[in-house]
């Protein structure tokens, strides 16, 4: 069958499967901007207003769905304005494929109008990338790219198409199976290593299971939950692996690290056994990596083979898809008591509390907000967040109860991420409640993409924790900068004139009263709401552990704040 070449890249994502596309039209890319009609509805395309936006949006739109993103720009500057978004993808795993247009094939190399070597630009921080300059070899190109990017360890692709290539007219060949040569992602473990590892579990006297989020790029909730119960290990997520582990199971310990459960560093500097499940052992978990786990043995289940070994080595490595390898350990693992271990820890949870902040004060408390929140909605909604302090504070008192309910952004650490990424979640889950838990800072990164949220009427709710700064800048400022507030404060704008300049309900509350009737409007309000929270600006979040420290040099919660932990202990022993 005789097509151009921009009808053989729609003709093939959509024999992907591919039903959303978030992108902006230019020059290089207009002649597939004007095929799109032609594969409406089976294809339909959201405008982003920035192109970081759209690959943001394709990173929580592949989130919450387990399919390829997938996200759209012209060639120089909009190809270059994907770069964080991809990035972003890169570092937290996240299967998205990006397409960009490209000068016409006698210019490349030769500076021209918008020309950027965007494939040179992206090898660090894509699986792989094409420049394709045959259009026959658009088909094959578009199902490999796929296949890539959502095997073994998922991470963006990036194809690069001169613009003269999607005009030309080829033939389209559909290619029934991927064939590449070199990439054979490992899936089983090796049966050896499995009965070591359930013989390791078995021995340990203090073992922990910390969860990454390659549980819930698996999908192994069930798997994860089977291990914890049947070999009695209590389990801590990272970061992205929150939402992998019920919050509520009496085995769950919350988040370890920089501001995880002040407990929980201290366990793990304590147990004799880590069973670490798709994470990566990084240092927002490690601290300083030469004290992590002084006491433990370690068992690594992981898909990546580069990361075995990479920053702790382990004693027994399972590489392989975590739910299959979770599948094959369930069957071997025994289940053993340990009535020491788990009495200690309920010690180091009544001696180190972390999860405390006042309530009858009449400024807002971020940690308020945020718990209330996650109260009102019952934990049946997707929360998506930015990075900072809101990001640390939605992690310490997540209670979602949907798996794969909390979307961030980890590794990269992109302020900014909160806004598309939410488009792209809504997008994908449009019967669901979304709530992105914003900065006031990160807000402003992107708040453009609430054209977005208006097109295509998306009801979001959007909760900006206004501290008048860069939070997180501000406390470390503060804490290890001899309080020299350099580029701080923010001088915001009026965040409820912005929304409804857009269209969109704004919101606003000042004083401690006011957040629990404010949630509640938006939460009955149909569309998208975008609410100012004017929160206490010298808020700490604790606990924290100090750049270059240890996770057993970990700072607690103020002590007045710890005060009204033991008070409230105090008052349930006498019940």
């Amino acid at each position: 069958m005789e097509m151009t070449g921009a009808e053989m890249l729609l003709e093939a994502l959509a024999r992907e499967g591919v039903e959303v596309i978030f992108g902006i039209p230019g020059g290089a890319n207009l002649p597939i901007y004007d095929t799109f009609p032609k594969f409406y509805p089976r294809i339909r395309h959201y405008l982003a207003r920035h192109e970081q936006g759209a690959a943001h949006a394709a990173d929580g739109y592949a989130r919450v769905t387990g399919k390829v993103g997938v996200c759209m720009a012209t060639s120089g500057p909009g190809a270059t304005n994907l770069v964080t978004g991809i990035a972003n993808a890169w570092m937290d795993s996240v299967p998205i494929v990006a397409i960009t247009g490209s000068v016409i094939r006698p210019l490349i190399g030769r500076d021209a109008f918008q020309e950027a070597d965007i494939t040179g630009i992206t090898i660090p921080i894509t699986k792989h990338n094409y420049l394709i300059l045959d259009v026959n070899d658009i088909p094959r190109i578009v199902r490999e790219a796929f296949y890539i990017a959502r095997t073994g360890r998922p991470g963006p692709v990036l194809i690069d198409i001169p613009r003269d290539v999607q005009q030309e007219r080829g033939e389209f060949y559909w290619p029934e199976r991927v064939e590449l040569r070199g990439y054979r992602p490992p899936i089983y473990p090796d049966p050896d290593a499995v009965a070591k590892a359930a013989q390791l579990i078995y021995e340990s006297e203090r073992p922990l299971i910390l969860a990454g989020h390659g549980v819930i790029i698996s999908q192994a909730f069930y798997e994860l939950q089977e291990l914890a119960e049947k070999a009695n290990v209590p389990v801590i997520t990272t970061l992205l692996g929150i939402s992998g582990f019920p919050p509520h199971h009496p085995l769950y310990l919350g988040m370890p690290g920089m501001h995880g459960m002040h407990w929980n560093n201290l366990a793990i500097s304590e147990a004799d056994l880590l069973i670490g499940i798709g994470m990566r052992f990084d240092d927002r978990v490690t601290g300083r990596l030469k004290d992590f786990a002084p006491k433990a043995k370690i068992i690594h289940i992981e898909v990546d083979p580069a990361e075995v070994g990479k920053n702790v080595r382990p004693a027994v490595a399972l590489v392989g898809d975590a739910r299959i390898c979770l599948q094959h350990l369930n069957r071997l693992v025994q289940r053993r008591e340990r009535p020491d271990w788990f009495a200690h820890l309920d010690e180091l949870k009544r001696e180190h509390p972390s999860l405390a902040y006042p309530t009858e004060t009449e400024e807002i408390l971020p940690q308020y907000v945020i718990d209330q929140i996650y109260e009102l909605t019952g934990g049946e909604a997707y929360y998506v967040t930015g990075v900072g302090q809101h990001q640390m504070w939605s992690a310490q008192y997540f209670r979602g109860k949907k798996p794969n309910s909390l979307i961030t952004s980890g590794g990269l650490g992109t302020m900014g991420f909160e806004v598309p990424a939410a488009v792209g979640v809504q997008v994908a889950k449009p019967g669901e409640m979304v709530w992105a838990i914003c900065g006031d800072g990160g807000f402003q990164m992107t708040l453009q993409e609430l054209g977005m949220v208006a097109e295509y009427g998306l009801p979001v709710k959007f909760a900006i924790i206004n501290n008048g700064h860069h939070g997180m800048v501000r406390q470390w400022q503060s804490l290890f900068y001899r309080g020299n507030l350099v580029a701080s404060p923010l001088q915001n704008p009026d965040f409820v004139k912005i929304a409804e300049a857009y269209g969109i309900l704004g919101l606003r509350a000042t004083r401690r009263e006011e957040v629990v009737p404010t949630l509640q409007r938006a939460l009955e309000h149909p569309g998208a709401v975008v609410i100012d929270f004017q929160v206490k600006e010298d808020e700490n979040c604790f606990p924290m552990v100090p750049p270059g420290a240890s996770l057993q040099e970990t700072i607690g919660l103020p002590k007045e704040y710890i005060e009204l932990v033991r008070r409230r202990q105090e008052v349930e022993v006498s019940r």
